[in-house]
């Protein structure tokens, strides 16, 4: 089968013959349809700032296909279904795992970063990293919902707590925060404030639903948010991880306001003055990854209707071209939505 194969850092992907991986006890091998990029591809591919386990290998955590085969003692009926994939490959067993929260797993092994990824014909993957597919949802979108949309949601709803009618804050408008803007407006959210660097971003921001865009070069941003959202923000999403924008989101808080900290970076951010941060009743939150129950209520909206990610992909390449589609996410990150490298398999 042909696999997009990571062998280091800043040097191209290469795009290789390598054997279909065999599905174990208690896997399943899927056929991949599509398999979507996201700026952690960036991070281990492009600037190699987040390791991989080893090299060469290959790509590719957001991803949806068809089961073709499962392990000895596999359930048979599982195979001819339509699945997505999970980003990670959980231990099942751990309290985390237990109580649905796989992302937390510490022996989860994330698919493209410590085990070999979906960018590829062919992935085995073990069978609780299955997600259902429904009819009515194509695989190019099932396959960035498991991270691109997914991650925002859980951001918003289980850490964030968001509630109709409260005002919200998103920092970073490209893939992760198109989709928080389409989201929080679907729970909603009002009024909803934009903040983004490229007027690309602000300008597609309002065309989802953002009351107001803004640019964080401006004077006084924390004061623009504010005014924007009629006073401090009941939730702020920060979306880039770098110090600044988490600190700006912060600042622009209301009283019992909750900033929900998506982005990672190695740099780290400082609080206000602990007598407005406590006198305040602020709350600052990380939020990593997703749950299963989020795609599966994602799948839910779209097949009814009720979430249309028809327009999430900028851009689609075949697998042959895998490391064009990360360059031109890499030259366009922020602009872009979702590119999504496809391998050509029949729908």
């Amino acid at each position: 089968m042909l696999a997009a194969r990571l062998v280091a850092a800043g040097e191209p992907l290469r795009v290789e013959e390598v054997p279909v991986p065999e599905p174990g006890p208690g896997e399943a091998l899927v056929r991949v349809h599509a398999c979507g990029l996201c700026g952690t591809d960036l991070h281990l591919a492009v600037d190699g700032d987040i390791p991989v386990e080893r090299t060469p290998i290959t790509l590719g955590h957001e991803a949806a296909g068809v089961v073709v085969a499962v392990g000895r003692d596999g359930d048979r009926d599982a195979e001819g279904g339509r699945v997505a994939l999970f980003p990670a490959a959980s231990c099942g067993r751990c309290r985390f795992c237990l109580a649905g929260r796989e992302a937390l797993c510490d022996s989860a092994k994330v698919y493209g970063m410590a085990r070999d990824g979906a960018l590829a014909e062919y992935v085995a993957v073990p069978t609780r990293s299955l997600l259902p597919l429904p009819d009515g949802v194509p695989f190019d979108v099932g396959a960035i919902v498991t991270d691109g949309v997914a991650t925002p949601f859980h951001a918003l709803r289980s850490r964030g707590r968001l509630q109709a009618g409260e005002s919200v804050g998103i920092f970073g408008c490209g893939g992760l925060g198109t989709h928080a803007i389409a989201l929080a407006r679907l729970i909603g959210a009002a009024p909803i404030v934009a903040v983004d660097v490229d007027a690309r971003a602000r300008e597609r921001a309002l065309e989802l639903g953002a009351d107001a865009a803004i640019d964080p070069g401006g004077a006084d941003v924390a004061g623009a948010v504010r005014a924007a959202a009629g006073g401090g923000l009941d939730l702020a999403l920060e979306l880039v991880g770098r110090p600044e924008t988490v600190e700006g989101a912060i600042r622009c808080l209301g009283k019992r306001g909750r900033a929900v900290v998506v982005g990672v970076g190695p740099a780290r951010a400082s609080l206000p003055p602990l007598v407005a941060f406590v006198g305040r009743e602020q709350a600052v939150l990380g939020s990593f990854g997703a749950d299963r129950g989020d795609s599966a209520d994602l799948y839910a909206l779209i097949a009814a209707g009720r979430l249309d990610l028809g327009g999430s992909i900028s851009a689609r390449y075949p697998l042959a071209e895998a490391d064009a589609a990360l360059r031109h996410l890499a030259r366009d990150r922020g602009r872009v939505v979702r590119i999504v490298v496809e391998t050509g398999a029949e729908t």
